[in-house]
């Protein structure tokens, strides 16, 4: 995984709204809230944590949908494809969902959150396994850590 072959591009499912990502993510994640399970029609969802300044839209105007609070989760207009979210109080970050990326490689999810409200079935694979979201205190050493397991 150490090799992000960046930047890297991608877009919506009918191509309207394109990215680019131009930084290697913080951290990967799989979140299995009930939110994320209807809002992806699966079992979690998958994210990264990209740095914002290393994530631009390139083509198209996405629109909030979701969350439309402090947190915001935006979508491309026509085809309804959840593309990233902009957490609240992390305007440093950006939320992607890396299957947005026409190469999504390498993005395994090395946290997996909210596993209280898991599906049965549902297995990600992931490193740290949280029932809710972690302690703020414990991103850092995760970030350091996810270095370290992601090779680079």
């Amino acid at each position: 995984m150490g090799d992000w072959k960046l930047p890297r591009e991608g877009g919506c499912r009918c191509g309207q709204v394109r990215i680019r990502v131009s930084a290697a993510p913080l951290v990967t994640m799989a979140c299995h809230c009930t939110g994320c399970q209807r809002m992806s029609s699966s079992a979690f969802s998958l994210s990264a944590a990209i740095p914002a300044d290393g994530f631009e839209v390139v083509r198209g105007e996405p629109t909030i949908g979701g969350l439309h609070g402090a947190s915001r989760h935006y979508f491309c207009p026509h085809c309804m494809t959840w593309m990233f979210t902009r957490p609240e109080g992390m305007d440093w970050m950006v939320n992607l969902r890396p299957t947005m990326l026409d190469d999504s490689s390498g993005f395994a999810p090395f946290i997996e959150t909210w596993t209280s409200e898991k599906l049965p079935f549902a297995q990600t694979g992931a490193v740290h396994a949280y029932e809710a979201l972690p302690p703020m205190d414990a991103y850092e050493g995760l970030m350091k850590e996810f270095v370290e397991w992601a090779g680079r």
